[in-house]
């Protein structure tokens, strides 16, 4: 990561974790009243990426249990986008949680795209500077899915990357689809992926995110740790948007697909 977050590893201080409360009770108050904040106040505005995980650890404690994590701007456009240099980690929260086929609830979208991604589902923790065999021999399997990222800022773009980590990095809705066979063994890079919603589509591959979905899940594997956690047995790892983002709206059509028919996953949004 880059050199704000150099103190991720620092114990808070105690008037650290307020200061961090309090930013995530200003998030909290947006996500379940549905208002957009257009900037968080001065003093509740994290500082430092270490500052902004801290608070998304306390808002964590707000928004219920999660189940893994979600890495955003992990493509050189989206990171050009939101003005950061390397992926931003998210949870991702049981609440909004659906299965293919699920009429998906439209009447919080902001950012209003759809991402379709590779997702890991981790058979057994792994730390910092695990070799790609390591990593490879500790995940279970390798799904397609489809993340409906949100934002509790007016203009996500404008808020800043600490912000952004604070709110979960745009953690919104999410399907995780079948277990794709064989991709254990697949170059994931080279897979193609397409996202359609209703009659238009966007094609794309693995190479998207960060040139190879294993190195987006290396790369969180060696941030973990300094934040005083790991990549447990058991968690759901989404990549990021392997296509364009495309535009979602009520009632829409959402089908991803992965590769030369390795599998897909589709879904309706309420209209």
């Amino acid at each position: 990561m880059s050199a704000e977050n150099s103190s991720a590893g620092m114990d808070p201080t105690a008037v650290d974790l307020v200061r961090a409360d309090g930013t995530a009770g200003a998030l909290w108050q947006a996500w379940t009243t549905g208002e957009r904040i257009a900037a968080l106040p001065e003093l509740l505005r994290p500082r430092s990426l270490a500052e902004g995980f801290t608070a998304q650890g306390r808002l964590s404690e707000r928004a219920g249990p999660s189940y893994g994590w979600k890495l955003a701007a992990t493509a050189p456009a989206g990171q050009a986008h939101i003005g950061v240099d390397a992926p931003l980690p998210g949870a991702l929260f049981e609440r909004f949680r659906h299965s293919p086929g699920d009429v998906v609830p439209s009447d919080d979208l902001h950012m209003a795209v759809a991402e379709a991604e590779f997702a890991f589902v981790m058979g057994a923790p792994v730390g910092a500077g695990a070799t790609r065999e390591e990593l490879r021999a500790a995940v279970a399997a390798v799904h397609g899915a489809v993340e409906l990222p949100e934002s509790r800022f007016t203009d996500f773009v404008a808020a800043g990357a600490p912000s952004l980590m604070a709110d979960a990095a745009c953690a919104g809705r999410f399907v995780l689809g079948p277990e794709l066979p064989g991709a254990l063994d697949l170059d994931l890079a080279a897979t193609p992926t397409t996202l359609q919603v209703d009659d238009e589509q966007a094609a794309g591959s693995g190479a998207a995110v960060l040139g190879d979905p294993w190195t987006a899940l290396a790369w969180l594997a060696d941030v973990l740790p300094g934040y005083g956690l790991r990549l447990e047995a058991g968690a759901v790892v989404t990549t990021g948007t392997t296509t364009v983002p495309m535009p979602v709206h009520r009632g829409a059509r959402v089908r991803a697909s992965f590769g030369d028919d390795l599998g897909a996953v589709e879904f309706t949004l309420s209209p």
